[in-house]
């Protein structure tokens, strides 16, 4: 299993390298997005010569003939100017959009490769929090971020180049000024980045503590914990709150500290200047042409400094993504078999080995056995012993750590994990469901099912009677995770959702979970149909089922230092009795009746069971 990533990015250089390639399809747009806004500072610049030229040969000079030209041409080149702003916001914001979709694709995809024990160690709502905030921030720095420098570090320079032609030895008491944009940006910048990641975790909390709360509201009601919940909401918003407050903070006092630098750098230049002017070597036109300029420099030459405190913001979220980047899945795709091939579904186990992460023991030790097509291999065993962990290997979630599985006689680690989980289908012990219809759901497993294709699964899963009666039929709605429906239906739509995928090997877990004995004897019977000439095996405790297997494999304890007996029975009356005998405590203690007098003896059951 991969290891969680060492270390975090927090440079700059470290940032782009990680997310620039996501600009590739767009850097045209950013490339188009810099120009027109350098186009707009150019606009700014004439705009402030117009000026000038409107001051010193209108107004000093009392001349309103020599009004309207430069008017006019002030006009036409604000109208540019907006069309440049216009152009450069819009193409921007385009290529911002798109950077996000593709990093947030390329993350998920990553994701979706990842074993399932990366999202059972982490919170689902903080997961959501670093593909929306997080990647939003990112954004901010690496794609609009860089037309943003660009732009600014050129408008810099053209507006240095104008007050210099205007009066060079001014423009050298501004540019001496300027450094203090840079040393409070850089003050701030440490602060900021520590600000930032404890807004970023606690973020991801909060929508953690939603979620989990919204998605099992059913048990917060029964055990009457809404005060609890609202409480622990309420703890992880006041967490956020301070988070947010003290990122909120730093920069409320950054912002009027760049306001209080620029209005001293203005009157530094102003008192020169007005020095200058009284003395006669700059004239009132230039000296107010050289204020305007400098009106619009120091603004982009904080923008340039204020880029430190961008990477500051953005250290913590990319950190965050690139945990879920630099996490490894836990096996590797096979290079031998890609294509779309239907195996015959014969599964062979060849002394296999395996153990968790941490474990201090085995759960499978050199375990061998084999399901042939055609025949029902059902799989029993205490609590832990391995049952499950059987159809995890079997669709690769995890490798053996020794011994082999074979497909057909190939092994499952040479094929593609799209060729290998093309062939096998898995019904789960919890019914997962998306919200949508019925029909949806069933046909989630193959796309472009049929009406007369969705319905004979659903009829194989003994499910047809009570979809029809449901109100819409099989458009109708079955809700969040499927709470529409009670457990038994659930279990049914999935049962029909892993027939209609129509897979050679079939891996269903505890398959009558939530059935009465009349239901699952009914929807075995119609399984039973179905399942010819495939692969199945059952993981289950019922004894139902055991019975009318025609292999049963048991699994031994899985409890350090305790003997394990595994393999596959010959004898299979031993398991039946003691499984009968679980069966029927579990029904008592639960007040369940078991049924007729008569039914008790056990032996007459066993023998009902054959006829399943």
């Amino acid at each position: 299993m991969a290891a969680h990533p060492a270390g975090r990015v927090t440079s700059a250089r470290d940032i782009f390298l990680r997310f620039w390639p996501y600009t590739r399809g767009d850097r045209l747009r950013l490339l188009l997005g810099g120009t027109l806004a350098i186009i707009l500072a150019a606009c700014e610049i004439s705009s402030v010569l117009l000026f000038e030229v409107i001051v010193s040969k209108v107004l000093q000079k009392g001349h309103l003939g020599g009004f309207w030209g430069p008017a006019a041409t002030w006009l036409g080149v604000a109208a540019v100017g907006a069309l440049a702003m216009f152009g450069s916001s819009y193409v921007t914001a385009l290529a911002a959009e798109r950077f996000m979709l593709r990093l947030r694709d390329s993350v998920f995809a990553h994701a979706q490769r990842l074993s399932p024990d990366f999202f059972a160690e982490r919170r689902l709502g903080d997961l959501m929090a670093r593909l929306t905030d997080d990647i939003g921030v990112i954004e901010g720095l690496v794609s609009s971020g860089v037309v943003s420098l660009v732009t600014s570090v050129v408008s810099v320079m053209a507006f240095a180049t104008a007050v210099f032609v205007i009066r060079w030895d001014l423009a050298l008491v501004a540019f001496a000024i300027a450094p203090l944009f840079w040393l409070a940006a850089r003050g701030f910048s440490g602060q900021l980045a520590k600000a930032a990641e404890r807004e970023r975790a606690a973020s991801g909390s909060i929508a953690s503590a939603v979620e989990e709360s919204l998605s099992n509201q059913a048990l917060v009601q029964a055990f009457n914990r809404q005060e609890t919940e609202a409480r622990r909401l309420h703890d992880e918003g006041v967490s956020w709150l301070r988070a947010r407050m003290a990122e909120t903070r730093l920069d409320s006092i950054y912002g009027p500290l760049v306001y209080v630098i620029e209005t001293f750098c203005v009157l530094v230049v102003f008192g020169v200047g007005a020095w200058d002017l009284v003395s006669g070597r700059i004239s009132l036109a230039g000296l107010l042409a050289f204020a305007a300029f400098l009106a619009f420099l120091y603004p982009p030459a904080a923008s340039v400094s204020g880029f430190v405190l961008g990477v500051s913001e953005a250290s913590a979220s990319s950190a965050r993504i690139t945990e879920i980047l630099e996490f490894r899945p836990a096996v590797a795709d096979g290079t031998a078999l890609h294509s779309r091939l239907r195996s015959r579904g014969r599964i062979e186990f060849d002394n296999v080995t395996f153990g968790y992460p941490g474990a201090d023991a085995p759960v499978l030790d050199r375990l061998s056995f084999t399901a042939e097509p055609g025949r029902l291999l059902a799989v029993t065993g205490p609590s832990g012993s391995g049952k499950s962990t059987i159809t995890r290997l079997l669709l690769r979630f995890y490798d053996p750590s020794a011994g082999r599985i074979l497909l057909d006689g190939v092994d499952i680690r040479e094929m593609s994990l799209r060729t290998l989980r093309y062939n096998i289908t898995l019904l789960q012990q919890e019914n997962l469901m998306f919200p949508g219809t019925v029909r949806e759901n069933i046909s989630y497993g193959r796309s472009g099912l049929s009406e007369r294709q969705v319905v004979a699964a659903a009829r194989a899963a003994d499910a047809d009677a009570f979809i029809s009666a449901l109100p819409g039929g099989y458009d109708a709605l079955v809700g969040q995770r499927g709470r529409l429906l009670s457990g038994g239906q659930r279990q049914r739509i999935a049962v029909a959702r892993a027939i209609a995928r129509d897979a050679p090997v079939l891996l269903l877990d505890e398959p009558t979970t939530g059935l009465d004995s009349a239901s699952a004897a009914r929807m075995m019977g119609r399984l039973s149909q179905f399942m010819a000439g495939r692969t199945a095996i059952f993981i289950t405790h019922d004894p139902r089922l055991v019975a009318g297997a025609g292999d049963v494999l048991t699994l031994g304890s899985a409890r350090p230092g305790s003997e394990r007996a595994e393999g596959v029975l010959q004898d299979r009356q031993p398991l039946l009795q003691q499984l009968l005998a679980d069966h029927q405590r579990r029904q008592e203690a639960q007040h369940v009746p078991v049924g007729p007098a008569g039914e008790h003896d056990q032996s007459r059951r066993v023998a009902g069971l054959r006829d399943l």
